[in-house]
């Protein structure tokens, strides 16, 4: 059925390629002020590795790590975003307990060291109590940051038990890509956060084989020897082979454990130069997916083997050797049409801490985002990392606060997962306490699909569109049949009308079935 519902969203897209003039906007155009929108992903990296945004540091206790990542997701939330990526395998390890890789260094210090309580479970439930989209980030091959001494690892390390899976390049050590038995056992241990995890999606980032390091040759000739060489005249195309195998058989175990799970990746923002190939992009970039991280992005997009793709275009408006512009416009024609969402990995690290000038208009980052606006193709962004927003350089974070994410918004549906929505909640009640008003929420008993409500608001008595974004006043996670919602920011002596609707977990939503007014 899921099979069938991929192939008529498919038919359906294609016939609306074909009636689409693709326009290209102008680069000056994305100073102008877009329209707030009602759907879109609206997500940040909080990254592990190295402690890079939680926990701040190695060795705290587990309520201190426990208060530190709860103020982040408070962050978010003010932010208005709507979904949080974090890193729960950064090198190998984990952050809850695993047969397929010790507990992580970067929570207390020690590789394979209980830090006394599960932080994946608690930090998906406290991500859902904001109605925050969760997504588990993965690194599917690296072991080590600075060491390719193997015994450095702790002593149940799946490297140290499997050291013909390893290989060394540069200064890490990582699992062999072309290793059948080592793919599997990646495979194996995202599929166990899939099945004992309530998480959103899965996702993966641009590290598949490493960048290339001048002068070094990824060591794996005899690899390729072993399993590619009949099949494979080059080793190139039997790496990108490697990747692909890898990522189609993700995702088809995600689907078949949790059909509502999705997958997605952050590749590198260029998939090839146009020197190197017609149908790549107007670049120059020192390394590409397709040629140096042997990430064929195209065939995953072409072959539906994921359900968003994020390319990092990490670079300013009109910069010659990747302009973001150019990349935005030629990953949009990249996707038009395939049942994929196409995100944007925004590089909010960059933001006033580069010697690039363009980094350094604090409008720079607000027209990237005004950009993506003028693309329907477009469905929302990433933004790397938390830290880099929070610490509000030149304005940022308030920015989006009060401007770009004023309004809350919806993530966009996925009709190709699912596009049946959810029965009407009903609005039982309004009044005003002194808290504001206090809205009475009821579903209906057997209406297990409702994972969260939207609540609207208009000024007066009369109930407006709920299509347009500025109406949306909150989303609110379900807790039950029935469950209050205050409106903290009324005014007093204002007249509002308020509606809801039901969302299910892939954002589908249903109609309104009622308004209430509540007179000043």
């Amino acid at each position: 059925m899921k099979a069938l519902k991929k192939l008529v969203f498919m038919a359906i897209m294609a016939v609306m390629v074909l009636s689409i003039t693709l326009q290209s906007p102008k680069v000056g155009q994305a100073e102008e002020k877009t329209d707030y929108q009602k759907r879109e992903l609206r997500a940040v990296w909080i990254a592990t590795v190295a402690n890079i945004d939680w926990p701040s540091k190695k060795g705290l206790s587990a309520d201190k790590q426990k208060e530190e990542f709860i103020k982040l997701l408070d962050d978010v939330k003010g932010m208005g975003m709507n979904a949080v990526v974090v890193q729960v395998k950064p090198t190998a390890d984990a952050f809850y307990p695993s047969k397929y890789g010790p507990w992580s260094e970067y929570l207390t210090g020690v590789q394979g060291k209980d830090p006394g309580y599960d932080p994946l479970a608690f930090m998906v439930e406290e991500a859902h109590k904001r109605n925050l989209e969760f997504h588990a980030w993965f690194n599917p091959y690296r072991i080590t940051m600075n060491s390719t001494d193997i015994n450095t690892l702790s002593a149940d390390h799946p490297a140290r038990q499997h050291p013909d899976w390893v290989l060394a390049y540069g200064k890490q050590l990582y699992y062999n890509p072309g290793i059948p038995e080592a793919r599997k056992f990646i495979e194996d241990g995202i599929m166990e956060v899939v099945k004992n995890y309530d998480i959103d999606a899965v996702h993966m980032d641009d590290y598949f084989y490493p960048y290339k390091i001048a002068g070094q040759v990824f060591p794996d000739q005899a690899t390729y020897e072993k399993y590619g060489q009949t099949k494979f005249s080059n080793i190139e195309d039997w790496r990108r082979d490697n990747v692909n195998t890898l990522v189609k058989d993700i995702n088809t175990a995600v689907k078949s454990e949790k059909s509502y799970v999705k997958f997605g990746i952050s590749p590198f923002g260029v998939w090839r130069n146009i020197a190197n190939d017609p149908t790549g992009s107007e670049t120059t970039a020192g390394q590409t997916n397709y040629d140096d991280l042997y990430a064929d992005t195209r065939t995953w997009i072409q072959n539906g083997y994921l359900d968003y793709i994020t390319p990092q275009i990490y670079w300013n408006i009109g910069f010659q050797p990747a302009a973001y512009d150019t990349l935005v416009d030629w990953w949009v024609k990249e996707t038009i049409g395939k049942p994929v969402h196409l995100y944007i990995g925004q590089a909010a690290y960059k933001i006033d801490n580069n010697f690039v000038p363009e980094w350094h208009d604090p409008e720079e980052y607000v027209r990237q985002i005004n950009l993506n606006h003028q693309y329907d193709t477009v469905k929302g962004s990433m933004h790397f990392s938390l830290k880099d927003l929070n610490r509000n350089p030149l304005g940022i974070k308030d920015r989006l606060t009060n401007d770009v994410y004023r309004h809350p918004a919806l993530i966009p549906a996925m009709p190709w997962l699912d596009d049946k929505a959810p029965q009407k909640p009903k609005l039982r009640g309004a009044e005003r306490t002194d808290e504001g008003v206090e809205l009475s929420i009821e579903d209906h008993h057997n209406n297990k699909d409702t994972a969260y409500y939207a609540v609207y608001r208009f000024d007066g008595n009369h109930r407006g569109d709920i299509e347009d974004a500025a109406n949306l006043l909150d989303t609110v996670r379900k807790t039950g049949e029935s469950q209050t919602y205050t409106d903290a920011t009324a005014e007093k002596g204002k007249t509002y009308t308020y509606v809801i609707t039901a969302v299910d977990r892939l954002h589908n939503e249903s109609g309104v079935n009622r308004s209430i007014t509540v007179k000043k």
